[in-house]
């Protein structure tokens, strides 16, 4: 029988980041606001409205284009895109067609043990739609605060191959989004809907004419995995039978766990696409798109490779520190600090996604302790100040009080006792109170040491400097034979 190749590609519509819409001033905090509360004449589509541009929009495509390796034209230009939902009260979306902000990039994913470059075919620019409200009973309301927020659109190459390629891809790409700060990447939130494109062709055949199919309503980068394998396999199941796939838009049911059809997929020239006439060509110049690299900030994939060739850190701390961008930059804060202070990245990076992220509740932007803080209280683990299990007492009462190390050392009595007398009068007192032990330990078996010096450790209320209470059970014991 033949053996079947899924292609798959990705259309990413990311809401970008701005206070205004893309084309009035209509705050674009589109979520959670009452519906119809953030509109305008000209994002409802009122008669005699004209559009003005949002040069933050289009500064963040060109931002997105270039962390995506995309090459930026000269001129792009604004277009309409022309159909009849009752979610586009103009009965057009302003879009980009055949001069978009941007094209030929690529990103590269690692999905199962291959690293893989997709192409981007163009990050271009268009406006969002109003949002729909289904009550069930066949009656629809309509909320306008999504209208004409800026939307981007990311469109791949048809190089992805699998559920897991997809996800590695999605995944990855919403990192970059959040990285550059364009787009907040909350898919339960709308800001981010991504829509796979799906054909199967004879695994070896080149051919990319086959029927494919779209699926929509996808809330998580889980739902579209599962999405993605189960429509791969109803289309084989389709192939096998002789059947013919048929060109249109799925939607996804969750509950069910199955695709099922909207409507036929529409191709470009059902859009009827022509030059906006109300907004002129957009000149970008080649001063613009430097000062827009300029902004770039050091992306996952580069700050990964520094982390384990400069600072030597595992590939998995690397992976966990910048999964976030704000973990990443409060890990590079504490490190800058950490190096005047003979403390190691490695240290902190056990004690940030160790200890820190066990009892963290929420993001790192609720940690109530600077990264300075971090570094002082592994400093005083580093000059025997406190122990490692002291230190783990006094990062709660700082991450619960935001106090520094030096003060909850000091209020809290947790300063290791490095004086021999009195770590020497409690070794004396262990050897009086656990005589057994002390004889199986003078008979040979070494092991008991740890049961006296954890002994030693309790009666000195874990203060005592544990190498220097090893040192004198020891001479204790010692001394007895």
């Amino acid at each position: 029988m033949t053996e079947f190749e899924p292609v798959i590609g990705l259309e990413v519509h990311a809401q970008v980041l701005t206070k205004s819409k893309m084309f009035c001033g209509c705050s674009a905090e589109a979520f959670g606001a009452p519906p119809n509360t953030h509109v305008c004449p000209t994002c409802m589509g009122m008669p005699g409205a004209l559009p003005v541009m949002n040069q933050a929009a289009v500064e963040a495509t060109i931002l997105t284009a270039l962390a995506l390796n995309c090459a930026i034209p000269e001129y792009a230009k604004f277009d309409r895109k022309n159909y009849m939902y009752p979610d586009l009260m103009k009965g057009y979306q302003i879009s980009q067609y055949d001069l978009p902000q941007s094209r030929n990039g690529w990103l590269e994913i690692t999905s199962g043990s291959e690293t893989k470059r997709i192409g981007i075919r163009r990050v271009h620019l268009e406006e969002d739609t109003a949002k729909l409200f289904h009550d069930g009973a066949g009656s629809s309301l309509i909320d306008m605060n999504r209208a004409g927020v800026p939307l981007m659109e990311i469109v791949s190459q048809p190089d992805l191959h699998s559920a897991e390629d997809v996800k590695q891809y999605a995944t990855a790409l919403r990192q970059i989004l959040r990285y550059v700060g364009v787009c907040s990447g909350d898919m339960e939130k709308g800001a981010l809907r991504i829509e796979p494109n799906i054909s199967l062709r004879p695994r070896g055949s080149s051919d990319l004419s086959q029927a494919r199919t779209e699926i929509k309503n996808l809330n998580s980068i889980s739902a579209m995995f599962r999405a993605v394998e189960f429509e791969i396999a109803r289309q084989e199941k389709i192939l096998r039978a002789g059947g013919r796939v048929e060109q249109q838009t799925m939607g996804w049911d969750e509950a069910r766990g199955v695709t099922v059809p909207q409507r036929s997929k529409e191709e470009a020239h059902d859009y009827r696409y022509f030059p906006e006439p109300d907004l002129p060509r957009l000149h970008v110049t080649r001063e613009w798109v430097n000062e827009i690299h300029a902004r770039l900030p050091e992306l996952p994939d580069a700050k990964r490779a520094r982390y384990t060739s400069a600072l030597a850190l595992s590939a998995y701390d690397a992976g966990v520190l910048t999964a976030e961008r704000a973990v990443a930059d409060y890990f590079d804060a504490a490190v800058e600090i950490g190096a005047a202070k003979n403390v190691t990245p490695k240290a902190i990076a056990n004690w940030l996604t160790g200890e820190i992220f066990a009892n963290l509740d929420g993001d790192i932007s609720t940690l109530k302790i600077a990264p300075a803080q971090l570094v002082a209280l592994i400093a005083r683990v580093n000059d025997q100040t406190i122990s490692s299990t002291q230190a783990k007492t006094a990062l709660l009462e700082m991450m619960a009080t935001g106090k520094d190390a030096d003060a909850v050392i000091r209020e809290k009595g947790l300063a290791q006792v490095s004086d021999r007398a009195p770590i020497q009068a409690a070794a004396l007192q262990v050897i009086e109170n656990f005589p057994k032990e002390v004889q199986t330990y003078l008979g040979g078996k070494e092991t008991v040491l740890n049961f006296l010096v954890g002994q030693l450790m309790k009666a000195t209320q874990g203060k005592a400097n544990p190498a220097l209470a090893r040192e004198i059970m020891l001479e204790k014991l010692n001394a007895m034979k």
